[in-house]
């Protein structure tokens, strides 16, 4: 599978990954503000925002209706909307696009939830690859302790309730997540994650994804002004 820029395009994708508390939704804001003011083309997406699915896949999360191909399907629609309406013609402007979660989440979720591998890898295998794509390694305690410091209770998708794996939500969130970190560690020679340990600092984090960052990507291609040639 290829990437952006071995398809030709003038633009750049950059998409983080990790467990639910990692720190990567931090990290990819601090990476956007930075580029930001720099004076540099960038749009920034997120997993499962798209208007076109949205609001059914909070109607059925709130009604617990949906069965793990259901959820894989409907996520795999908010997925090709916003890839098709906003960043492949983003990239094909030159902008750097930034994604909190692309196709990994799905293919290390869906596979927990019991959907074969090779049919959630077969639904995405109309994208390209990241031409960056950062993995934030935190620990199943920390990550936790991170969701708890930001709002009063774990919400129920997220521990994987649904699963019936435990009726305690903080031990179901420790083997669901558990599982999901074993699925992202396997996947992540095969697609050349860049793995950041996620304990660290928040600046110290941010540091190493800046100069990666700097050293893979020439920023001066990506300024507002630049005259972009179409792929």
């Amino acid at each position: 599978m290829k990437t952006f820029a071995e398809h030709g395009f003038p633009g750049r994708l950059i998409a983080v990954e990790g467990l639910d508390g990692s720190g990567k939704s931090t990290q990819i804001y601090l990476l956007k503000r930075w580029l930001e003011l720099q004076g540099l083309k960038v749009f920034f997406s997120e997993w499962n925002s798209s208007t076109l699915v949205k609001n059914a896949t909070s109607k059925g999360k709130k009604r617990e209706l949906l069965s793990p191909t259901t959820f894989s399907l409907i996520h795999a629609t908010d997925f090709a909307d916003r890839y098709e309406r906003q960043l492949l013609p983003l990239l094909r402007a030159g902008y750097i696009v930034l994604c909190d979660r692309y196709i990994f989440t799905a293919f290390a979720r869906d596979t927990v939830r019991g959907c074969p591998p090779a049919w959630v890898r077969g639904i995405y295998n109309f994208a390209a690859m990241p031409d960056m794509l950062f993995f934030f390694r935190a620990g199943l305690e920390i990550s936790l302790q991170r969701i708890l410091d930001n709002r009063p209770q774990l919400k129920y998708f997220e521990a994987g309730m649904d699963l019936r794996l435990s009726n305690d939500p903080y031990e179901s969130f420790r083997i669901f997540q558990g599982r999901i970190l074993e699925q992202y560690l396997a996947m992540s020679t095969e697609f050349k994650f860049l793995v950041v340990d996620a304990n660290q600092p928040i600046e110290t984090q941010q540091t190493i994804v800046r100069d990666l960052v700097a050293a893979r990507i020439d920023l001066s291609q990506f300024g507002m002004n630049k005259p972009t040639a179409k792929s």
